[in-house]
């Protein structure tokens, strides 16, 4: 049904399909939008009875964000003009049209020329608008005016909140102003997603791994800790955790910093660390709680893992992130934080790593030779393949070739001779992984590649990691 009208079409008379018959074509119609002559055009063009039936404009406008997307390939950025200080209708526009769209952040930024607004979709910048430069500082303003910010400073970094509300959505949203150069940039980071709709299964563990995952956080107590850099998906694991966690017998409180998903029945806290409320305080006021289950966003600092670790060893189950390199780098790491060796292999029950990599559009992806020089230097690929697929770019993916993401994993649970390797501080484990037929991360990367479900663009640094 949805390849009966062009996205052109879709767009321009905010309409989606519903049914077709010999006779009559009936669609959704936005009703905000809807004009009488629109029925008679539409006749014209398909030569069937139309039929209009009234529906929410958001409802519309997310299902036309999903199925009719717009090309950015070959298409200009739309340029804004605020006329008589429509800049309020302007933020309302852009917020709620990137959370239809599935972005995760706003760039607002400013260059000596021009101004331009970026939408991240699926980990990628995109241009979406560009504003004169005689509306920019404007803009600017509304937005400080809105995070709370001081509109007079404009030398120093700030930091607010929004709380954006509409009919069908209410979320926050974190506000971070730099001055740069020719202006001051802002990027917005939309927050409190709610998290009911995580499904583990689908975030990219293979069988193996969802196995042993399953098995650790079954365990009542013990440390888990997911492992990547800022933006490889570790929140959404945690959360997809803490889902199936979630029953009326555990008490379980979160500390993070921000609260980038809500879920009902855990008691969430916001980390305040300029009126002193940090990591081990929240840890210290937690304990005194009668936890069952607690998260911590991040272990950032050697006072925030002894803590975590002496919580693992007192019954509780923590649940953490650190930005390390792989699975089995987390230990080290805590280690160089002074964790002593015997305490961390009494504690830590699962190892994680975690890499985001897009997925390749199914309806644009195009097949093509692989040579064996496009693989990096360094890398053996563990068997030859003779094609791979490549990110072109259509309607449905929004020009950028790739349509969501997926996760690779690395996991880790820790046994006996796994601890005793830890109290040992042996880092080198590599012959020990794969008697037990632990995959690294490279090899599940690889395995996607392979099954051309991402690209080798996509898969290339994971390949060159030891």
């Amino acid at each position: 049904m949805q390849q009966t009208i062009s996205t052109e079409q879709a767009w321009h008379y905010h309409i989606i399909p519903k049914t077709i018959d010999d006779d009559e074509f009936v669609f959704y119609a936005d009703e905000e939008k809807l004009i009488s002559s629109y029925s008679d055009e539409l006749e014209m063009l398909f030569g069937l009875t139309i039929k209009m039936i009234p529906s929410s404009s958001v409802l519309v406008n997310k299902t036309l964000s999903k199925y009719y997307r717009i090309s950015h390939k070959n298409k200009r950025a739309e340029t804004v003009n605020f006329g008589g200080g429509s800049s309020d209708d302007f933020v309302y526009k852009l917020i709620t049209e990137a959370d239809q769209l599935g972005s995760s952040d706003i760039h607002i930024e400013k260059y000596e020329e021009r101004c331009r607004v970026r939408l991240r979709i699926d980990g990628k910048l995109l241009e979406k608008y560009v504003i004169p430069n005689e509306d920019y500082a404007a803009l600017i303003n509304k937005l400080k005016i809105k995070a709370n910010l001081d509109i007079a400073e404009k030398r120093l970094p700030q930091d607010g909140r929004i709380t954006f509300e509409s009919s069908s959505a209410k979320f926050d949203i974190r506000v971070s102003l730099l001055p740069t150069l020719h202006g001051e940039k802002i990027v917005m980071r939309l927050l409190s997603k709610d998290a009911t709709n995580i499904d583990i299964n689908e975030l990219g563990f293979d069988e193996k791994q969802l196995k042993d995952y399953l098995e650790g956080i079954k365990k009542p107590n013990g440390i888990i800790l997911i492992s990547g850099p800022t933006g490889s998906g570790k929140t959404t694991s945690l959360y997809a955790t803490l889902k199936i966690l979630n029953e009326e017998k555990s008490n379980i409180v979160t500390i993070e910093d921000p609260i980038e998903y809500t879920l009902e029945g855990i008691n969430q806290v916001q980390l305040r660390e300029n009126i002193g409320f940090t990591f081990p305080k929240a840890l210290r006021a937690f304990l005194r709680q009668d936890p069952d289950i607690i998260m911590l966003g991040e272990i950032r600092d050697e006072e925030t893992a002894h803590m975590a670790v002496k919580a693992s060893l007192t019954g509780h189950l923590v649940l953490s992130t650190i930005h390390t390199n792989s699975a089995w780098g987390t230990i080290s790491r805590l280690i160089d934080m002074g964790v002593e060796p015997y305490l961390l292999a009494n504690a830590l029950s699962l190892s994680i790593a975690q890499r985001l990599v897009g997925v390749l559009c199914t309806n644009c992806k195009e097949k093509q030779v692989l040579k064996e020089s496009m693989y990096p230097s360094n890398y053996k690929a563990p068997e030859e393949l003779q094609f791979h697929y490549v990110a072109e770019g259509c309607e449905q993916c929004y020009g950028t070739g790739y349509k969501g993401r997926k996760a690779v994993y690395e996991v880790i649970p820790i046994d006996l001779a796994f601890s005793e390797m830890i109290k040992n501080e042996k880092f080198d484990v590599r012959n020990e992984l794969q008697e037990k037929g632990i995959n690294l991360m490279k090899d599940n990367a690889f395995k996607l590649f392979k099954d051309g479900v991402t690209s080798l663009d996509e898969v290339y640094a994971l390949l060159m990691s030891n």
